[in-house]
């Protein structure tokens, strides 16, 4: 008798550091829900190419910035889970969706601030409380953090402290959700080379230089490099793994 299929939930999966986790947790044998904001013909290609891995996905529309179409969401998962799986619950959530912006201090607008906030705490949190009915047990959520957290980089403390919520909610939710059977874990991605903040690595050789600098490894880092590690996470081989903020960054800043 075969084992049921186990499912993840990556949220942001269309692109970048989402598509990479996506395509890794496949290659671990586990079908995939992901998630995309806007464009749905890079979901598309990034559920084209887990099908090719000889696993099932599907691509759902999520704006975290939207915090009334969290309950409309669930509900399509809900339908999803039946309709693809003939299933009510799942095993994995990623909270990866994200914005960039790197803006000093004090020209942070409230404006700005709110945005922050509903995308990288407010929806992750509420998003959570919503999915945690349908986890399985034994299932993980893991949130995906910065290494700004640890060390400061000018122009990032508005990211970096929605993320050192995420890090603080994440310790309670393994505190609280364990006795379900349910683990929480953080990965918390140095300098990474792709399109997140408007490629804001990528197209300035200069800024990468100086980070590559920085490192052990005279680099920055690639979406698989990131990816990798949650798709570990997703395994049994981590099932001892809870309440960690697992950073993966080279070393940067050591």
């Amino acid at each position: 008798m075969s084992l049921p299929k186990k499912i993840a939930l990556v949220t942001g999966g269309s692109r970048g550091l989402g598509k990479d986790m996506a395509i890794s947790i496949a290659k671990k044998g586990i079908d995939v829900v992901l998630t995309y904001r806007t464009n749905q013909a890079d979901a598309e290609q990034t559920v084209k190419s887990i099908e090719a891995l000889g696993q099932k996905s599907v691509a759902l529309q999520l704006d975290m910035s939207d915090f009334s179409a969290l309950d409309n969401f669930v509900q399509q998962v809900a339908s999803t889970l039946q309709s693809s799986w003939n299933t009510d619950h799942f095993d994995f959530l990623i909270n990866n969706a994200g914005m960039g912006a790197t803006v000093p201090f004090e020209k942070v607008t409230e404006e700005l601030f709110t945005g922050f906030l509903n995308v990288h705490f407010k929806g992750i949190y509420f998003l959570t409380q919503k999915l945690v009915p349908m986890i399985n047990e034994g299932g993980r959520i893991i949130n995906i953090s910065s290494g700004t957290t640890r060390y400061a980089n000018p122009g990032y403390s508005l990211y970096a402290s929605m993320k050192g919520a995420i890090e603080t909610f994440t310790k309670y939710l393994a505190k609280e959700l364990g006795a379900k059977g349910i683990g929480a874990n953080v990965v918390a991605p140095g300098p990474v080379e792709t399109d997140f903040n408007n490629g804001a690595i990528r197209n300035n050789p200069q800024m990468k230089g100086m980070l590559s600098a920085m490192s052990p490894f005279g680099r920055v880092g690639a979406a698989d490099d990131i990816g990798s590690v949650v798709a570990f996470l997703c395994t049994e081989d981590a099932k001892w793994i809870n309440g960690q903020r697992i950073e993966v960054s080279g070393g940067i800043n050591v």
